[in-house]
């Protein structure tokens, strides 16, 4: 994470980058699997969004992540986690 102090960017920053790269992997995983495993991949993409966002409020709190950057970025994961609930709700 280029924008983050030295000090952040290699712990909050790290986790971060890691949690975003994991939540991908989950919903990619999902769109490649039969129904059954779908659910699993979908609600595990699901909670490492939600700690993805709880990271960036971290980090927003923490001034590591400015206020204009933290909007953005929450808003593009909430429509996220808005599409990712409605494919696991229409898979129930």
């Amino acid at each position: 994470m280029p924008h983050f102090s030295k000090d952040s960017r290699y712990t909050l920053g790290a986790k971060i980058d890691n949690t975003f790269l994991e939540t991908i992997e989950n919903i990619i995983k999902a769109g490649h699997s039969d129904k059954l495993e779908k659910q699993i991949f979908l609600k595990r993409g699901s909670v490492k969004l939600d700690l993805l966002k709880f990271f960036l409020q971290l980090s927003w709190e923490t001034k590591s992540l400015d206020d204009k950057k933290y909007i953005k970025l929450s808003e593009k994961l909430n429509e996220i986690g808005k599409m990712l609930g409605g494919w696991i709700k229409s898979l129930k």
